[in-house]
């Protein structure tokens, strides 16, 4: 992947300094972080221009700051120019955090593609006859991460279209397009929230992320509280005091407690205070997938005045079954940004159960097991070593998965030259500007430097991509931080990403760090 390639379809950025050491004065002087890093100016200069020990002086600085020795690992490689490949604690297996969406997501472009398409279809085994639908309506789920209100809405419109206002018969949903044996890996760090929208499980069901969007306004009439969708089985307790006109409180402010009753009813209480022309918002999931989406679906034709005598089922769909409508998501790589750019993890975790779904073998009951099969065949045959390395999940969410810092650089690198590149970058958020990356970097003379996935779990920070260095050379970065506590482990990583933006290990000294082989350890 040549630089013009870069610059055309994976722009890192909209420009740079002329001379590394006059954009080092300018970020110190003039940023947070910059200001930070110029207590050690004089010596950090210093020690880099003396030598070109590069790796050397980031362990140096992470074991000052995180008090331990191997808390982080780091490989860089660069792509497209000079620089030397550098290693710190390269080959230790690190738990990831959401950096892993980026193994999921490059795998899902390649063996997928980036066209691919997820598609759910409503059936029917009766007949139109007049204003009504005499039969069943099925809705035949294919795996869609993202299958929203809108497209729901948009797609069960055609059928007020048809002229039909009533179905006579049963509300029929199929998820059978996933195979999956005994559930999923449990995640018990909740953060004592388990209705959170990071910990919704992926499901043949799913629609419109599982989620419920809460909302709470005050105004001269007092406070009203809603939920979007609005859903029969949720109702909304709201013990929401109005205050005269004031600055509008944080969400943390307020307590949105569900109270589960029988057939799946649940009773939400909202407390606090509000000022008048404020609101605040939440989101929970608060019924199982199923569910969820039979009530979804029955709430957005009841707005179209359009009645489902019938109950609800759960089961397949008859082979003779006429297709009537039918929704196709849009392409998978838009899937991949918004799993990268926002770190979605049941879009992630959707994705790799695609993965197993459309490779599984006739034997197969799993299809997570399937997927990650697929994906480990997938890097082996690229030449990547996966030995160690745990996907689990696909998304990052565990205390299960592993990988090294070296086999994630080695993957970007591969990355770098697939035909879906700019794909890939064109996910992932860009350092300073947008994503998680928006608030990191700010004012370093950094920003549209790099585009870097991160990873945050208790005790774990991570960051994965691509960033371009002051010589205008593209590295593969990863980083981990695997501490208790690892609350200064974001710093240590921007750390990383300014050093080996300001200065880039371009020499020619050759060392053997404690961990390295000195056959491939040039830093």
């Amino acid at each position: 992947m040549n630089t013009q390639g870069l610059q055309a379809g994976k722009s890192l950025a909209t420009g740079r300094f002329a001379s590394g050491a006059v954009a080092l004065a300018i970020a110190l002087a003039s940023a947070p972080l910059g200001q930070a890093f110029a207590q050690e100016q004089t010596s950090a200069e210093e020690a880099f221009a003396s030598s070109r020990h590069w790796a050397s002086q980031i362990r140096s600085y992470a074991s000052k700051s995180l008090n331990s020795d191997e808390a982080l690992s780091v490989a860089a490689i660069p792509l497209n120019g000079p620089g030397i490949e550098q290693y710190v604690n390269a080959d230790t297996l690190m738990s990831p955090g959401s950096i892993m969406k980026l193994v999921t997501t490059y795998a899902a472009l390649e063996l997928l593609g980036p066209t691919h398409h997820w598609k759910t279809d409503f059936l029917t085994d009766g007949m139109m006859v007049g204003d009504s639908l005499e039969g069943n309506l099925y809705v035949r789920f294919g795996g869609d991460p993202k299958l929203t209100l809108e497209r729901l809405w948009s797609t069960l419109r055609e059928l007020k279209s048809m002229g039909i206002n009533r179905i006579e018969g049963d509300l029929v949903l199929d998820g059978s397009y996933f195979r999956v044996d005994g559930g999923f890996p449990t995640f018990e760090d909740n953060g004592d929230n388990p209705h959170a929208p990071f910990l919704v499980e992926p499901s043949g069901y799913l629609t419109n992320l599982n989620l419920l969007h809460f909302q709470v306004r005050a105004d001269e009439r007092g406070t009203q509280a809603w939920t979007t969708p609005d859903l029969g089985e949720v109702s909304i307790d709201n013990r929401v005091t109005a205050l005269p006109e004031g600055p509008c409180p944080a969400r943390s402010r307020f307590d949105w407690e569900p109270v589960f009753h029988e057939n799946h009813q649940v009773t939400v209480r909202v407390t606090g205070q509000l000022p008048q022309g404020c609101r605040s918002t939440t989101y929970l999931s608060l019924l199982p997938h199923e569910r969820y989406s039979a009530s979804v679906i029955r709430s957005v034709l009841s707005e179209m005045g359009i009645i489902v005598s019938g109950g609800d089922r759960f089961e397949g769909t008859p082979e003779d079954a006429r297709l009537i409508m039918r929704t196709t998501s849009p392409d998978l790589v838009s899937m991949v940004r918004d799993i990268n750019k926002w770190s979605s993890n049941v879009m992630a975790r959707q994705m790799l159960l695609t993965i197993g779904a459309e490779f599984r073998k006739e034997d197969d009951k799993d299809d997570r097991v399937a997927g990650i099969r697929t994906v480990y065949e997938w890097l082996e045959n690229m030449g990547i070593n996966t030995a160690g390395m745990v996907i689990d999940n696909g998304a990052g969410l565990t205390r299960h998965g592993r990988i090294t810092a070296r086999q994630g650089a080695q993957i970007l690198q591969q990355a770098w030259d697939s035909p879906y590149a700019s794909d890939l970058m064109a996910s992932m958020p860009i350092i300073a500007m947008d994503g998680t990356m928006a608030r990191r970097l700010r004012n370093t003379g950094m920003d549209g430097e790099g585009r870097i996935k991160t990873g945050y779990l208790e005790n774990v920070r991570s960051i994965a991509g691509f960033t371009r260095d002051d010589n205008n050379t593209t590295w593969a970065i990863v980083g981990m931080v695997n501490n208790d506590p690892a609350w200064n482990g974001q710093a240590v990583l921007d750390r990383v990403l300014y050093s080996l933006h300001f200065r880039p290990p371009v020499g020619m000294t050759l060392s053997q760090s404690a961990d390295e082989n000195p056959a491939s350890s040039i830093q």
